[in-house]
């Protein structure tokens, strides 16, 4: 339900990239804002910041496609992440700096976003900051720890995620083709299946959803041999 291709608008980003935006991002966003217990402003703030953080990840993906001559067709953005599509298959070496390229841009967010939280925070001891200043502190705390969560959260060994990828390619260099695909398919199977209690476990202790679950049954025919 949140990664469909309903598209309900559309613009170019850099690099002459289409983006199209699909429809369960408003479903996203009603459900951010239903449990924002009133603190609407903050709810706006990180959709924001997040659907920015996606973008600007699925355009590091774009930017890995452009370099090595590989044609973009489109970004998708959805609730429930997003993708970059291209024209053609890419070589595992092409696939790996393509898919590097999302977590090294929102680990560059992080850094800069930290660097400019640092100086301001230099800055504070000069005297009272004024509102205007905490509220932009607050922005990029907010950009510094959810770049930060979407690093680690990418770099999970499990398909789709851009860890799973990674993994595999790496097994790639080392191993059969066969062979890697079914060791990255019985990680990911081990994986997906502990994501089920992990989910209890994240929404009971931190109250955090999480719509994202990695599909059990791709990873088991990919243990099997089988293409994901």
């Amino acid at each position: 339900m949140l990664q469909d291709d309903s598209v309900v608008f559309s613009f170019y980003g850099p690099m002459g990239v289409r983006v199209d935006v699909g429809q369960s991002i408003v479903f996203l966003l009603g459900i951010l804002v239903f449990l924002s217990g009133g603190a609407v402003i903050d709810s706006l703030i990180f959709a924001t910041v997040l659907l920015a953080s996606i973008l600007l990840h699925e355009l590091g993906h774009a930017w890995g496609c452009k370099v090595q001559g590989i044609p973009v067709r489109r970004i998708m953005l959805h609730g429930g992440g997003g993708f970059c599509e291209r024209t053609r298959s890419a070589t595992p070496y092409e696939e790996e700096l393509i898919v590097a390229m999302g977590p090294i841009v929102n680990l560059a967010i992080w850094a800069i976003a930290s660097l400019v939280q640092w100086w301001m925070w230099q800055d504070f001891n000069a005297g009272p900051p004024s509102d205007f200043m905490i509220e932009v502190s607050y922005i990029l705390w907010t950009v510094i720890w959810l770049n930060m969560a979407l690093v680690i959260f990418n770099m999970i060994p499990v398909q789709p995620l851009d860890g799973g990828k990674l993994f595999h390619l790496f097994l790639l260099r080392f191993l059969p083709q066969m062979a890697a695909q079914k060791l990255a398919g019985g990680i990911g199977l081990l994986l997906s299946i502990a994501w089920i209690p992990a989910a209890v476990y994240a929404y009971l202790t931190f109250g955090w959803i999480l719509f994202f679950m990695p599909s059990i049954p791709a990873h088991y025919r990919m243990l099997r041999g089988q293409l994901a």
